[in-house]
C-alpha cells in the first residue's frame, strides 16, 4: 500500500499552555501519544518531527531520539521555512502535515485523507478535511506535494503566511488544486485541540476513559463518550471557535 510521509510540528514555547506538547496524557508525553496514534495510519510512512533550533526545543529533540523519530531544527517563527527545509531535507515528495497539539487525531481519518490523495496521485495539490471544516477541531489531516510546499515558501510574505504553513495556500485557491473531504454533519463545534487548560483537561478525560480498554479508539468513539458524558464538553466550550494558532505555537 502506497504511503506518505508526515512531518509533526512541535515546539515548547507556548504563552497559553505552556510545554502542552509534553503534558502527560496516560503516562506519555503528548507528542508521544501523537506519533503513536499517527504510526497506527497505514498510509504514513516515515514520521518526522520538525522542531525549532532554539534551546528551549532541545527536550523534544530528546524525546524523539528515545523514540527513535527523526527531527530536524529550523525556525522558530517561520514555520513555513521550517517545514519546507524539512521536507527537502528529507526528500520527501509529498507531505502529510500534523500539529503536535492534536493527540486525538484518528489514524483512520489520515487513511481517508491521504487515500484521496493518493487515488488521483498528481490531480491534487492539497487535499484535506479543513476547508471549510465539518470535522471535529483537533483531527485536521493536511496532505499536500512538496511543489506547492515550494511555491508558497517562495511566495509568502509577513508573519499571517511565514507562521502557519497553510494560510498561503488557504488565501490563494486560484494558484492550487485543492480537494477538500467534507462530513454531511457539520462537527466542527467538538474542540480536541490543545490551546488551554480545559482543552487539557478535556482530552486528558478522553484518554483515561477510552485507552485502556481500546488503545486504537477513533474519532466515533470519542463522540460516543461525549454524548454519554455531555458535561465534559462544558470543560472547554468557552473556547469553541477560538484559533490562538493563527499567533503560531507549533
Amino acid at each position: 500500500m502506497a504511503t506518505i510521509d508526515a512531518i509533526v510540528c512541535a515546539r515548547i514555547g507556548s504563552s497559553r499552555l505552556p510545554a502542552k506538547v509534553l503534558l502527560p496524557i496516560v503516562g506519555r508525553p503528548v507528542l508521544q501519544v501523537v506519533l503513536e496514534r499517527l504510526r497506527r495510519s497505514e498510509r504514513i510512512g516515515r514520521v518526522v518531527v520538525a522542531t525549532s533550533a532554539e534551546p528551549e526545543d532541545t527536550p523534544i529533540v530528546d524525546l524523539c531520539v528515545k523514540l527513535a523519530v527523526p527531527t530536524f531544527r529550523g525556525s522558530a517563527l517561520d514555520v513555513l521555512d521550517r517545514v519546507y527545509r524539512c521536507a527537502v531535507h528529507f526528500e520527501m515528495v509529498h507531505v502529510a502535515y500534523f500539529g503536535a497539539d492534536n493527540p486525538l487525531i484518528d489514524p483512520s481519518l489520515c487513511d481517508e485523507i491521504i487515500g484521496v490523495y493518493l487515488e488521483d496521485l498528481g490531480e491534487w495539490d492539497y487535499v484535506t478535511n479543513n476547508l471549510p471544516p465539518t470535522f471535529p477541531d483537533g483531527v485536521e489531516v493536511e496532505v499536500l506535494s512538496l511543489a506547492a510546499l515550494e511555491i508558497a515558501w517562495r511566495e509568502a510574505e509577513g508573519p499571517p503566511y511565514r507562521e502557519h504553513l497553510l494560510t498561503y495556500l488557504w488565501d490563494n485557491p486560484q494558484r492550487f488544486r485543492i480537494r477538500n473531504v467534507a462530513q454531511a454533519t457539520d462537527m466542527n463545534w467538538e474542540r480536541w485541540t490543545l490551546d488551554f487548560e480545559e482543552d487539557y483537561e478535556l482530552v486528558r478525560r478522553v484518554f483515561e476513559a477510552l485507552h485502556p480498554k481500546k488503545p486504537n479508539f477513533g474519532m466515533w468513539d470519542v463522540v460516543a463518550y461525549l454524548d454519554k458524558n455531555p458535561q465534559l464538553r462544558s470543560l472547554n466550550a468557552m473556547h469553541r471557535g477560538a484559533y490562538p494558532w493563527r499567533l503560531s505555537d507549533t
